[in-house]
């Protein structure tokens, strides 16, 4: 497990679903865009959503537990990219249910 790390907070994240982020935000911070990134927490976690604002004017850092970078799955990339563009902002979704955005947006990927 890694930790997206924003306004002094530690956000837990899976290393790979955190690589995946990680590119997506970058590539939006980089062109100066603001977004919100939205995730669902498990019952564990205390359920509920979380949104926090990012823009290129606020500090964001990605820890990682693993040394070795995980490959990248380029629909997953693609769909989190589209979902970032949308009105509510980057969501946090799954491989699989990338997988599932694809077969039913094909024209967003």
């Amino acid at each position: 497990m890694g930790f997206l790390i924003h306004g002094g907070n530690d956000y837990e994240f899976e290393d790979r679903l955190l690589t995946h982020l990680k590119t997506v935000i970058g590539q939006k911070l980089v062109k100066q865009e603001s977004f919100f990134l939205s995730w669902s927490r498990t019952p564990d976690q205390g359920s509920g959503r979380v949104s926090v604002w990012l823009s290129p004017y606020v500090t964001v850092a990605f820890r990682f537990s693993g040394s070795k970078r995980p490959e990248l799955n380029m629909t997953w990339l693609k769909a989190l990219n589209a979902l970032s563009n949308t009105p509510r902002g980057l969501i946090v979704i799954s491989e699989e249910e990338a997988e599932a955005y694809a077969k039913k947006n094909p024209d967003l990927m």
